[in-house]
């Protein structure tokens, strides 16, 4: 399978939805590869260390969200804004809609 077409449009990038990103470890794989074949490799290697349950969850979790940081200008942008103290902090206020959206972040 090839990775996810490069015009995938996100809803934040601040946050990865479950349905955005990489849906089979097939597509994750591919993403990877593009990526780096190293980081393939890597994540080849920590799957197979981790645990059922929450140790795959975790390893699988933070690749999709390397493939998101690497692959999507919105997120590294949001990144550099922020690092470089460009963004204003969220109020709690927001906070609080935003977490009424329902969803969790991956």
């Amino acid at each position: 399978m090839s990775p996810l077409p490069r015009h995938t449009v996100y809803a934040s990038p601040y946050r990865l939805e479950d349905h955005e990103g990489p849906q089979t470890l097939a597509e994750l794989r591919a993403a990877l590869a593009d990526i780096d074949p190293a980081e393939l490799t890597a994540f080849d290697a920590r799957l197979e260390a981790a645990r059922f349950g929450d140790g795959y969850r975790a390893v699988i979790t933070q690749a999709r969200q390397l493939v998101a940081i690497r692959t999507r200008p919105e997120v590294r942008e949001a990144i550099r804004a922020s690092l470089a103290g460009e963004t204003e902090l969220m109020t709690v206020e927001d906070l609080f809609a935003e977490l009424d959206k329902g969803g969790a972040a991956s």
